[in-house]
């Protein structure tokens, strides 16, 4: 059965190259990005994960702990670790997990039969404090992951976790968002002090009210 958003992120304990990773534990009060990749010492893989090193400060500033994963054994990963780091310039800092019994991949549903019957599809899970998935996005094996558009989404839904709003289309941290539609006008202009431009009844902006 495939995961839903609002789903409990499934636990699971695995050998990773920081150790051994029980999955819940090592979240903490933290949110974090579970990601799959088809396979250890594959191109877009490798890019991706040193893109993913490259951008650790960002995650870290969002309170993001970032997870890969494959179906490859650990002393397969601790080869390639060199390579990601030697090719993209980086250091690979964060737990590559090993799951070579394929436990993690079952649990979330990373194989995807029609596309490979053994290797996992890149998926990609944020999940946030509270254990719960909170996006799902799976791309084929042949296309690399946009990781600006993972930070972009952390920050939509870090912001709306907290605030009585949504963000529109191609929205950027800094920009307008939305009023929601469950809360009045009237009660919009108290709440976010900064101002509420009214385009329709149902479409009302106002400017980020974290910032």
């Amino acid at each position: 059965m495939s995961l839903r958003l609002g789903d409990t992120a499934p636990d699971f304990t695995a050998q990773s190259t920081e150790g051994e990773i029980k999955f819940h534990e090592y979240l903490g009060d933290s949110w974090g990005v579970l990601f799959s990749h088809p396979a250890d010492y594959t191109p877009v893989c490798t890019t991706e994960l040193g893109k993913t090193a490259l951008l650790k400060g960002e995650f870290e500033k969002r309170g993001v702990k970032a997870l890969a994963v494959s179906v490859d054994p650990l002393d397969s990963h601790l080869g390639w670790k060199n390579d990601i780091n030697e090719t993209q310039n980086c250091s690979v800092d964060f737990p590559i997990l090993a799951d070579p019994d394929k436990n993690i991949a079952t649990l979330y549903d990373m194989i995807h039969p029609n596309a490979s019957e053994k290797a996992t599809v890149r998926s990609l899970f944020i999940i946030g404090p509270d254990k719960k998935v909170k996006l799902i996005i799976t791309y084929p094996a042949s296309t690399g992951r946009n990781f600006q558009e993972v930070l972009r989404v952390i920050d939509s839904l870090q912001l709306t976790a907290n605030h009585s709003v949504a963000t529109p289309a191609d929205w950027k941290h800094g920009e307008d968002v939305i009023v929601v539609p469950s809360i009045s006008t009237a009660d919009a202009i108290q709440k976010f002090p900064k101002g509420v431009k009214e385009v329709k009844p149902y479409l009302r902006y106002t400017p980020q009210p974290n910032i």
